[in-house]
């Protein structure tokens, strides 16, 4: 494993800071979802993390293993750990620990949770030789920029000189690989069509830091997130790193970038916590989390699904079709239950926020665009049907012609065997001919997989429509900590103002998902009607608005004591 080493360090470089971040794998476009519909760009998609304490995260499973020294020690006696990479590796480690005592505040706090996932890792006995390049690159990098470069903006990207790698600052876990991103850049280097320069150096440098995983390979994230420790991945990578090695392959006839995309199929053959596959009765789902097998996020499912598709494709591989034959019918299942009717759903519990809604549109359209065309792998065509023979020829009413010798084309002998007409016509040159003139029919779509296309053009639509709302409280108690319950249609922001006569008594706003919410109103103490003002804005910016009102009677509790906002 090469290291950079302090002395010969050039500065790394940032990429702006974005706006404002979203949680779990969110989208944060830095280009265009319209590349990411064509074949996923995913630059602009990243995983936003958890701010964990300083160097909490694993640490009570420090000291109950290996350390970390003596895990490298204990790979390099059994023959597995080259002398140089346990020098480098070690080198690395040492640097680090000398490093995080000269640093305070957040310097110090994120180099010392890096040092954390890897002392919890050696600790976890799961130190093995194809993970230790990922792992310690990502201390050795940690190391530089904490020592030496400006501080950061959560989820701001970074870049090191000599390397295409994205890496990404996730607070309390350091600057760490974003995996999804750095192939996504690898997809947009093909799709720009000129530039297979780059194309090549991102994959030359990934494919090196995989990890033997799942019965093949897998990019793996080395912190800590959402609940999920160190290890992990995603089937939304996986499936982003299945379709960029592919058209690499296809493209420049590169062995290694196929065998990789090989490789990497393990994960969605493998259930979790090494793999992402979890059977069901129509196939199989892919999870985004490694660690979360009960999660079901729809859009990583279906851009793992695509991915599949295209490897499919592209190598014509009929394991990569079985997978994604197994993949299809459980997504076609399952895209129906996150349509509300008004907005998406992210996962089974919650609604998407408008960046997943707009993913998960696009997604769907580029699935639809796919299986619209039929199968990955079309079924084998037929073999033509076997030239009928022509009916037995009256006898001659004139000598017939000798035949020829032995061993010679000429006459009717020569004429049966090789299938030709004394005109010289071949009958199997006539059928191809009647193929040929015959229009190719047009690719048939997978059955049910319209489901793609119609949802998508459902969430489309979802952008420019209004949510409804309607006041559903009529009455309340004075002097309670009262709900004012809604129907509404979607998530939205929806703002309550509440008049006694033209005085204004009470305001609330509140973000809230689809369904039957309610807002908080403290009641006064005085009985009598009051009118109601509401408006509900949702997260594309639509506007709606409704009004009513409440009777306040004295005294008694609060009938519906539910959760209000």
């Amino acid at each position: 494993m090469s290291v950079l080493r302090s002395s010969q360090r050039p500065p790394a470089s940032q990429a702006a800071a974005p706006a404002a971040p979203t949680h779990s794998i969110h989208a944060v476009r830095s280009k265009t979802l319209g590349t990411l519909a064509r074949g996923p760009l995913l630059g602009g998609l990243v995983l936003l993390a958890l701010a964990l304490p300083a160097a909490a995260a694993g640490r009570s499973s420090i000291g109950r293993g290996p350390t970390v020294y003596g895990a490298l020690a204990s790979l390099q006696h059994s023959g597995t750990l080259s002398a140089e990479a346990y020098g480098s590796d070690s080198s690395t480690y040492t640097e680090a620990l000398h490093a995080v005592k000269r640093l305070s505040g957040t310097r110090h706090v994120e180099l010392s949770s890096v040092i954390a996932n890897v002392q919890q890792i050696a600790a976890a006995g799961e130190f093995i030789p194809s993970r230790l390049p990922a792992l310690f690159l990502t201390l050795e990098h940690n190391v530089q920029w904490w020592t030496s470069e400006p501080l950061l903006a959560a989820d701001q990207r970074v870049s090191f000189p000599e390397s295409r790698i994205v890496w990404e600052y996730y607070p309390g876990q350091g600057i760490e690989i974003q995996w999804l991103a750095t192939f996504g850049e690898a997809n947009g280097y093909y799709l720009e069509g000129h530039e297979n320069t780059q194309l090549r150096e991102v994959l030359d440098e990934v494919i090196p830091l995989a990890t033997q995983r799942a019965g093949g390979i897998a990019w793996e994230y080395m912190f800590h997130f959402d609940g999920g420790s160190p290890p992990w991945t995603s089937g939304l990578s996986q499936g982003t790193a299945l379709q960029a090695l592919a058209r690499a392959y296809s493209r420049l006839k590169e062995p290694a970038y196929l065998t990789a995309a090989k490789q990497a199929l393990g994960l969605f053959q493998t259930p979790p916590p090494a793999g992402v596959r979890v059977v069901t009765p129509a196939g199989a789902h892919y999870l985004e989390y490694t660690y979360a097998p009960k999660e079901r996020i729809l859009n990583g499912f279906i851009q793992a699904v695509t991915g599949l598709y295209d490897y499919a494709k592209l190598t014509g591989d009929p394991l990569g079709a079985q997978l994604f034959e197994a993949g299809d019918s459980e997504a076609r299942i399952e895209v129906p239950h996150y349509d509300t009717g008004a907005w998406s759903m992210y996962d089974q519990h919650s609604e998407s926020n408008l960046n997943y809604h707009e993913l998960l549109a696009e997604f769907l359209q580029n699935l639809c665009q796919r299986t619209s065309l039929g199968p990955p792998i079309p079924p084998a065509s037929p073999a033509p049907p076997p030239a009928t023979p022509a009916a037995p020829t009256p006898p001659a009413t004139t000598p017939t012609t000798p035949a020829p010798p032995a061993g010679t084309t000429g006459g009717a002998a020569a004429t049966i065997a090789s299938g030709r007409s004394p005109t010289g016509a071949v009958a199997a040159d006539a059928v191809a001919a009647a193929a040929t003139a015959t229009p190719a029919a047009p690719p048939t779509p997978i059955p049910g997989d319209a489901i793609y296309c119609t949802t998508a053009q459902r969430f489309t639509t979802d952008l420019h429509t209004a949510p409804v709302i309607a006041l559903l409280t009529r009455t309340l108690h004075t002097k309670t900590r009262g709900g004012v319950q809604l129907s509404l249609s979607k998530i939205a922001t929806v703002s309550l103002t509440i008049r006694r006569g033209t005085k204004v008594v009470w305001t609330n706003s509140a973000l809230v998902e689809g369904g039957r919410p309610r807002l908080l109103w403290v009641t006064p103490a005085q009985p009598g009607t009051y009118s109601l003002s509401i408006s509900a804005t949702d997260l594309a910016g639509n506007s709606a608005s409704t009004s009513g009102t409440i009777a306040l009677s004295a005294g008694g509790r609060d009938p519906n004591p539910a959760k209000r906002h």
